[in-house]
């Protein structure tokens, strides 16, 4: 079987161009497989053109490809708290943008399992160890708006690779952006786009359980993260 990779990028909110850069680093032929793990509006400047850009990449692709999971920014669109296009730079409002888009966001999944990695935007019961049979209804609030984030280990090997909350606040560091690792079961890949303008990418090697950030520095391995 082809070695399969992941690469994995999570709140784009609304940062098309960061997007675009980050896409570029990404290689889908084969096997690879890009997860996207929610939040992609609000905030930035073009929530639309992100979106647009991620059904691109789904019709060309195709959606065992292209992962698309839900953020707590998509339900807040789909239960109407605030458009899509919403944010301090843009006051544009398609009103049949957003009823196509949110009838895209409506199907989109809370979690996805691949291999010995679990993707969600925020995080999940971890007091149910072992039981990865997620009831959605039960569930949903964990996967979208868990908070504060969970760190230690969880689920013999089991990975969590989770967005929604900032590396900095994770690692007590405003200067820090990269990905955090907790040396045990947990990722956290928000580097906080809107500050850092750059788009954390994760990349991992399914079969050899390895994992790599990529960057415009080059690609390296994720350690544990240390104050």
């Amino acid at each position: 079987m082809e070695l399969k990779i992941i690469y994995c990028m999570s709140d784009i909110h609304g940062c098309l161009n960061e997007f675009k850069e980050a896409l570029e680093f990404i290689d889908l032929s084969g096997n690879n497989k890009l997860i996207l793990l929610g939040d992609y509006v609000h905030r930035g400047f073009d929530s639309y053109g992100v979106l647009e850009e991620i059904m691109r990449l789904q019709r060309e692709y195709g959606n065992d490809k292209i992962i698309v999971l839900m953020g707590n920014h998509e339900e807040m669109c789909i239960r109407g708290s605030v458009p899509i296009e919403s944010s301090n730079y843009s006051d544009i409002f398609d009103e049949n943008l957003e009823k196509k888009y949110i009838n895209w966001m409506k199907n989109l999944p809370l979690y996805y399992i691949e291999g010995n990695n679990i993707f969600c935007h925020a995080g999940l019961d971890e007091k149910n160890e072992g039981n990865l049979t997620f009831k959605r209804d039960v569930d949903k609030y964990l996967f979208l708006w868990k908070f504060p984030p969970e760190l230690g280990r969880f689920n013999d090997g089991m990975k969590i690779i989770a967005g929604h909350v900032y590396t900095s606040e994770i690692a007590h560091n405003p200067k820090y952006h990269d990905i955090y690792y907790d040396g045990e079961s947990h990722f956290y890949i928000d580097g906080n786009v809107l500050e850092h303008h750059i788009l954390n990418i994760l990349k991992i090697d399914v079969e050899k359980e390895k994992y790599f950030q990529i960057d415009y520095r080059g690609e390296y391995p994720v350690f544990p993260f240390e104050e």
